[in-house]
């Protein structure tokens, strides 16, 4: 096991690092910017280093900074969290140089993943159901070839990268050359490659996600699954577990084929298998997280299984002490996204001083954030300021749960979007579980007409 580890991340992921850590006895470095230095995951660790100016690509994208601080430390291994270099294949690469352990998996298997393209021929070839699409395109006169062979609406999707850019959906043929270029000039300027390919657009679908464990002993467990339709502009905003679409039958089927496609991919540590689930109750592949999701906490309400220890201990060469038949889905939760924006102003960022805060209690109530009284919430990083979770023993009864948690969590000095949430929450559909990934554009239309 791992006696120091390097939490290379900030807010409220790296303060749930840290407690984890200091869960196992294992010493932490954290790393922090200019705009940091108060953050409160720089006073939880027991050493913290600067590595550059507020701006992410000078500090939390650094890689040199954060693999000499690393080195200066003596720390063993580095915890990359979600986002940032989670999913950057050289930094896994520079790790494994340096002889210090990626808690996650090889360059090779995020390289591999990280490729959309490559990820969908991979797990075709396994027997994995994939949208009917198409491979990358060279040029906008392939893409359009491509793109009546499949049929309209479709969507463009950048081959690299994540987090919703570089994905346009294209509705008719006259629409499609505008979008296509719109896409891979977005996924240039965010992740340096333009390339792209087109799939048929499933509508309605939701939008389903298995959680897996794989060791580097080649023992596969699937978590469950997670609904995370909530979504605005395919960012998520609510997920919850276990989906009420899916029946014990479908579970296990899509759990058969999550294993497959992790074990197709030589895959090891915590990652997740995304499916578009349409009405008929078919599903198909879209891609392959492979780091720890921001709603890795609903999974842990559930199944009682810390992934982030699990994360560590895999890392460190522990096989899984558990097997599929150990877990059992007998409660539900929910998780809201606490962001520090204003729905009420085309969800317009905001930043400042908390002048007031009061995080909600109570049984199987948890809040994952970095906030504390006084804190100033910086401009330069994502609107993500906490993460209200709840478990209850029905769907109904974790809703009223979620309801009474926002109603008592104040964060005063900074927007943010709790309203937003009671109103989703207290919505029909939403209710009965009869919603899909359009819900939040459906809701803006009708806001607009009104």
């Amino acid at each position: 096991m791992f006696s120091k580890i390097l939490i290379a991340n900030r807010g409220e992921i790296a303060v749930r690092i840290i407690r984890a850590c200091k869960e196992m006895g294992i010493s932490t470095v954290a790393v922090f910017s200019e705009a940091d230095r108060d953050a409160l995951h720089v006073s939880l660790a027991d050493e913290s280093i600067c590595i550059g100016p507020a701006s992410l690509q000078d500090s939390y994208l650094n890689m040199t900074a954060i693999l000499e601080a690393a080195a200066v430390t003596g720390a063993e291994a580095i915890h990359p969290g979600y986002g940032l270099l989670s999913e950057n294949p050289k930094f896994a690469s520079l790790c494994a140089e340096c002889h210090i352990a990626f808690i996650g998996p090889s360059a090779q298997v995020i390289a591999a993943m990280g490729d959309k393209d490559v990820a969908r021929k991979t797990m075709a070839a396994a027997g994995v159901p994939v949208i009917p699409g198409c491979d990358v395109v060279q040029n906008v006169e392939d893409a359009k070839k491509e793109a009546d062979r499949i049929g309209f609406p479709l969507l463009v999707k950048a081959r690299s990268g994540g987090g919703g850019r570089g994905i346009r959906l294209v509705k008719t043929a006259e629409e499609f050359e505008t979008a296509f270029q719109s896409a891979s000039n977005e996924a240039q300027l965010a992740f340096g490659d333009g390339a792209c390919y087109l799939e048929k657009y499933i509508y309605p679908a939701k939008h389903i996600e298995m959680q897996l464990l794989c060791d580097m002993q080649g023992n596969v467990v699937a978590l469950g699954e997670r609904e995370c339709s909530i979504q605005r502009h395919n960012q998520k905003l609510i997920e919850e577990s276990p989906s009420s679409a899916i029946t014990p039958q479908t579970r296990e089927k899509m759990i058969e084929i999550a294993v497959k496609a992790a074990k197709a991919a030589n895959y090891t540590n915590a990652g997740t298998i995304e499916f578009l689930f349409d009405t008929d109750g078919k599903f198909y592949f879209m891609e392959m997280n492979t780091r720890l999701q921001v709603e890795h906490s609903v999974t842990e309400m559930v199944t009682n299984i810390d992934i982030v220890k699990w994360q560590i201990r895999i890392a460190s060469g522990v096989p899984l002490s558990f097997k599929q038949k150990d877990i059992h889905w007998d409660s539900c939760a929910i998780e809201c996204r606490i962001n520090a924006e204003n729905p009420d102003q085309n969800f317009r960022p905001s930043c400042g001083k908390i002048t007031l805060l009061h995080i909600p209690g109570g049984p199987r109530v948890r809040f994952d954030t970095a906030l504390y009284q006084d804190y100033v919430v910086p401009p330069f990083y994502d609107s993500m300021i906490g993460k209200l979770i709840v478990c209850a023993q029905t769907r109904d009864e974790a809703i009223r749960k979620m309801q009474a948690a926002l109603c008592e969590l104040v964060i005063e000095g900074v927007d943010n979007n709790r309203e937003l949430h009671m109103e989703i929450l207290d919505d029909p559909d939403f209710k009965a579980g009869n919603y899909y990934t359009n819900f939040m554009q459906k809701r803006e239309e009708k806001k607009a007409v009104k």
